[in-house]
């Protein structure tokens, strides 16, 4: 299999599996959008060289979102890619203050690959929180979502400059924006 067979085969498994779901900002953008996103960062991010990050940053929301299993995904894509995918999911099991503590306590420790999706990841939601912010969500909550980001990506300092800045960028004009501020 190529690595452009793969993806195309990534895509359209995370369309298929998302197809339903929207963005909770008031723009209710497509699910995939977000995942589109992601992995074009990871794909920059590595320059186009290494698939495995950019199928898992497609996919990296199919576990905690879909019907889709990790021996689904292992089966279709492989065991490396279903290791950064599995290694990027929340458990929904959990309370949601647990789940945020814990992808601020693992990011330090986890693999190279896990931690460009996070932080591709991270890019992602800070633009979409505050270009579409839930409707519903009261400034304070908004703002406590930057916080939090912050501290996850704080943990993954290290991992790549270009994604690094991309963040810090969107954490400063994301902020100001949601604060009225001039950007």
């Amino acid at each position: 299999m190529t690595a452009l067979l793969d993806f195309a085969r990534a895509l359209e498994f995370a369309a298929h599996k998302h197809i339903d779901q929207r963005r909770k900002g008031v723009r209710a953008e497509p699910y995939l959008n977000h995942l589109s996103e992601v992995a074009f960062l990871c794909a920059e991010a590595t320059a186009g060289q290494d698939p495995v990050v950019v199928i898992a940053a497609l996919l990296h929301d199919t576990l905690e979102d879909t019907d889709a299993s990790y021996e689904e995904i292992e089966q279709h894509f492989g065991a490396e890619v279903a290791g950064v995918v599995a290694e990027t999911t929340d458990d929904k099991r959990l309370r949601k203050a647990e789940r945020k503590q814990r992808q601020i306590d693992a990011a330090p420790t986890a693999s190279s690959r896990a931690k460009l999706v996070k932080l591709a990841d991270k890019v992602s939601n800070l633009r979409s929180m505050a270009h579409s912010p839930p409707a519903d969500w009261p400034l304070e909550r908004k703002i406590e979502y930057f916080e939090w980001a912050h501290a996850v990506v704080a943990g993954l300092r290290g991992t790549d400059a270009r994604l690094e800045s991309l963040f810090d960028r969107a954490y400063e004009d994301g902020l100001a924006e949601l604060r009225g501020e001039a950007v």
